[in-house]
């Protein structure tokens, strides 16, 4: 048996979202934050988020056929994924914990907002100006081009899974849209038009499927987030400084 599905899972509000935003919106150059990137922890909104999740997925029967689950080695998408099993009843399939699921690096333009981009390196915002989104690689980090090179190697590693028919990755906003553009091979020109129409909500579900290894790839559903809407207890938040903006994650 091969996999045929991908859930994709975007962690749920962080502590780093929170701070972002309160930069973004007090014009701060600088977020404030407590923690690195790797470390960065769930807020109580995001925990909320994460419980709804679990329940949504067990409204969905995730586990209806057999699951391997993924995830990042960063905190808040293992707390995410942690919390939403609990909240849904499951016991956790099998686990990878995989580096190439990171959040985008940003190197030394990491914790600034986009005032502080313009404010602090000026000659890396000309270059992202010049080279758009999908090809700018601050000094020290990453391209999109650079993440979706690390997501095809690990799709290619979903192609020899012998067991799982379905695939849960809980991970970031850049790897869920990236993961979605690698599989649905999408140029720059058509996923600079996917990004302008759509954002990756905090602890939101994406969903691609295929008839076989081989097949095509079909997006079934992307950022999900009726979970959220439905449940006192949480919100929809999207906090799409996008990593060009604010700091996402």
């Amino acid at each position: 048996m091969a996999v045929t599905e991908i859930w994709l899972v975007r962690h749920g509000e962080s502590t780093a979202n929170v701070a972002a935003a309160r930069a973004h919106e007090a014009g701060a150059d600088v977020i404030e934050v407590d923690h690195r990137d790797a470390d960065v922890p769930l807020s109580p909104l995001g925990e909320a988020q994460s419980r709804a999740l679990g329940q949504e997925l067990a409204d969905r029967g995730v586990d209806d056929v057999p699951v391997a689950l993924w995830v990042s080695p960063y905190l808040r998408a293992q707390q995410t994924i942690s919390i939403a099993l609990e909240a849904g009843g499951f016991a956790e399939p099998p686990k990878r914990v995989d580096e190439r699921l990171r959040d985008r690096e940003l190197g030394v333009l990491d914790l600034l907002t986009l005032s502080g981009v313009k404010n602090r390196h000026p000659d890396e915002e000309r270059r992202r100006q010049w080279l758009g989104k999908y090809y700018h690689r601050p000094a020290g980090g990453e391209s999109w081009v650079d993440v979706m090179f690390r997501l095809r190697s690990l799709l290619a590693d979903v192609d020899r899974l012998d067991g799982p028919q379905r695939l849960v990755i809980a991970a970031h906003d850049a790897v869920v849209m990236l993961a979605v553009a690698v599989c649905l091979d999408l140029d720059e020109p058509a996923l600079m038009d996917f990004a302008g129409k759509h954002t990756v909500a905090n602890a939101s579900l994406t969903r691609l499927s295929r008839d076989a290894v081989g097949a095509p790839w079909t997006l079934d559903e992307f950022s999900a987030v009726e979970h959220l809407e439905d449940d006192a207890e949480a919100a929809v938040t999207e906090h799409s400084g996008r990593k060009d903006d604010v700091r996402a994650g």
